[in-house]
């Protein structure tokens, strides 16, 4: 998504539309860090579930393996002009212990389901912790719109 519009929002609007945004979009940045290699970003599908990002990849990768070396994520909507951060800590569900409805709304979403897959795969749930949604510089001011797990202007 593509959004050019610049026009200052309020905040109880700028949640609505990071909301919105979450329940529909099917790409996520996400940004793991390794104690001892630094950090590795990658592009994933998400299911959100109204609480949290659900996301999923193979066990063997980076990603996975940061996550569990090191929980802190931040995760990123691949829109830079319509900004929304999530800062989270990652909990790994291995494709056979995930929760059914974690599992059921992800292969809805996208037709595929992982825990049918022969190699293993692992979920990261991140509940946030911290949002951030900005449109361009009029709303640098007011960019936070969830602190300490509890939604602002709702």
């Amino acid at each position: 998504m593509q959004h050019t519009d610049s026009t200052w929002r309020d905040a109880r609007t700028r949640t609505r539309d990071t909301l919105d945004r979450l329940a529909r979009e099917r790409d996520i940045w996400v940004s793991t860090a390794h104690p001892d290699y630094g950090p590795h970003q990658v592009p994933l599908w998400f299911w959100w579930d109204g609480e949290a990002v659900w996301m999923c990849t193979a066990e063997r990768t980076v990603t996975a393996r940061n996550a569990r070396a090191e929980p802190r994520v931040r995760l990123a909507l691949p829109d830079t002009a319509d900004v929304v951060l999530l800062h989270g800590d990652a909990q790994c569900h291995g494709a056979h212990d995930v929760p059914r409805q974690a599992g059921d709304g992800f292969a809805a979403k996208f037709g595929w389901d992982p825990r049918r897959e022969e190699s293993p795969h692992v979920y990261l749930r991140v509940r946030p912790t911290k949002v951030l949604a900005w449109r361009g510089e009029p709303e640098h001011r007011g960019r936070v719109v969830l602190r300490a797990g509890e939604w602002l202007g709702l």
